[in-house]
């Protein structure tokens, strides 16, 4: 099992969404550290990037998060439904 970390900007977003959306993502954040490389790879920009994507109450949320092979780590880096989404998380990551 990887250990889980965060960037603040996803702790955040995370503390300001509904509690079964919050209980939910803590599960799926569980699943991910259990096994990192089950989701979707992103390609090009974002080659890094993993996305879980999982609907919740009629809409689709994706959870963005990378792998740190070195230190056992699932990092997550964003959450959000669809729209924007990848646009968001290239914008943030040049900007860092």
């Amino acid at each position: 099992m990887y250990s889980q970390s965060a960037f603040k900007k996803y702790n955040r977003i995370k503390k300001k969404l509904p509690l079964p959306l919050r209980n939910q993502i803590n599960l799926i954040e569980d699943e991910i550290a259990l096994n990192p490389y089950s989701s979707e790879r992103k390609k090009e920009d974002l080659k890094e990037i993993f996305v879980k994507k999982f609907p919740l109450l009629g809409e689709e949320y994706l959870l963005a998060y990378k792998v740190n092979e070195r230190e056992r780590e699932a990092i997550f880096l964003a959450i959000g439904g669809h729209e924007n989404f990848y646009r968001d998380l290239k914008k943030y990551f040049k900007s860092g």
